[in-house]
């Protein structure tokens, strides 16, 4: 399965800056110019030149122009290496400012998210939550606060989740960050219905060329698609939630790596877009529905799979050969995984029983 990592990259950041004045006094070296001579030449006070070479003090235009003619170095070549200087003080001034934060940051899974290019190995505490900021698109610990209060609220999540809240909001943004990248038309009600047709029956055909189909049907209706491999303490299978720009995200986890349950998480995380307010976020687990939200998509996807009369007779006859599994699925047109899954899940036979019509992914590094 390939990994489909975020494109964002981040340029080396040292934890230093280095003024124009110092190659400033380099040249007037190699000249062998003192910085009075150099003052006096040019009308201009020790202080400023002494200021200059010790970056305390700016390097105008009018500066640069007269560098640019005494050295034969741009005016422009000066000017950039002045505003790469001051951004870079800006930076480092930031840095220290939320270094007291530092426990806020430390608190996401800041190595794993560094091992996926996400983020860069933090240089320094106060690094660790710039960056995290940064990751996060907001400018202070309390808006991310606030944020993640909002988002919280809106959560619908499965019962029995139980994970790490700051990994969950990391693996949450990983999914929006993915969703950015994807060129959506505007949200089609029917379009997506009509989608979700066709990725039916892709789920017969090779997993891999099946869901990049499905990224660009989901895609032209309207829906972004995000496979996202789970952070640590993340037990979650799917999620769904409206960004901003009312763009519906369907984010996937596929925790069990199998082709049966990849298919039904897309399912069922549709049935949200297709039955539940906008308002929410759903997560959802694996784990034993009980009612509401969770329950509704489950069988909204379970009947959008296999339409529940022929389910029923199918269940009813106790038949569950491979045989009988791979003639069934093939006359509702879907894969024999995607039988021999919910046979599993309904009990009706025991989870090591035909697993071998599942088809097995992985991560690719």
């Amino acid at each position: 399965m390939a990994k489909r990592r975020n494109r964002r990259t981040y340029p080396h950041r040292p934890d230093y800056a280095t003024p124009p004045g110092w190659l400033l006094r380099d040249y007037l070296e190699t000249w062998d110019f003192t910085p009075a001579e150099f003052a006096r030449r040019y009308s201009l006070g020790i202080e400023l030149v002494e200021g200059i070479l010790a970056g305390k003090a700016p390097l105008d235009p009018e500066l640069a122009a007269v560098l640019e003619q005494e050295f034969d170095l741009a005016a422009s070549v000066w000017l950039g290496m002045e505003n790469q200087y001051r951004l870079r003080l800006a930076e480092i001034a930031r840095t220290d400012a939320v270094a007291g934060f530092a426990e806020w940051a430390k608190a996401f899974p800041l190595r794993e998210l560094a091992k996926r290019s996400v983020i860069e190995k933090p240089l320094s505490d106060g690094d660790a939550v710039i960056q995290m900021l940064d990751f996060f698109g907001v400018a202070s610990v309390d808006e991310w606060q606030c944020r993640n209060e909002a988002s919280k609220a809106a959560y619908r999540r499965s019962p029995t989740f139980a994970g790490n809240e700051r990994n969950l909001a990391a693996w949450l943004r990983l999914g929006e960050m993915e969703a950015e990248w994807q060129q959506c038309a505007g949200y089609d009600q029917e379009e997506f219905r009509g989608a979700l047709r066709e990725i039916r029956a892709l789920t017969r055909t090779p997993t891999v060329p099946a869901l990049e189909k499905t990224f660009a049907l989901c895609n032209q209706s309207g829906v972004a698609l995000a496979l996202v491999e789970p952070l640590p303490k993340v037990a979650v299978s799917g999620a769904t939630r409206w960004l901003p720009n009312n763009t519906p995200l369907i984010q996937l986890g596929v925790r069990h790596k199998t082709n049966d349950h990849l298919w039904f998480t897309i399912f069922r995380e549709a049935a949200h877009i297709l039955l539940h307010s906008k308002d929410y976020v759903f997560i959802d687990t694996d784990k034993d529905l009980v009612a509401g939200f969770d329950a509704e998509a489950y069988e909204w996807a379970a009947d959008f799979l296999i339409a529940r009369p022929d389910w029923d007779d199918f269940a009813a006859g106790g038949h569950f050969s491979e045989w009988a599994v791979r003639s069934f699925a093939n006359r509702q047109g879907i894969a024999p995984a995607i039988v021999a899954g919910r046979l599993q899940r309904e009990r009706l036979i025991h989870w090591p029983r035909l697993n071998h019509l599942k088809a097995r992914m992985r991560w690719r590094e």
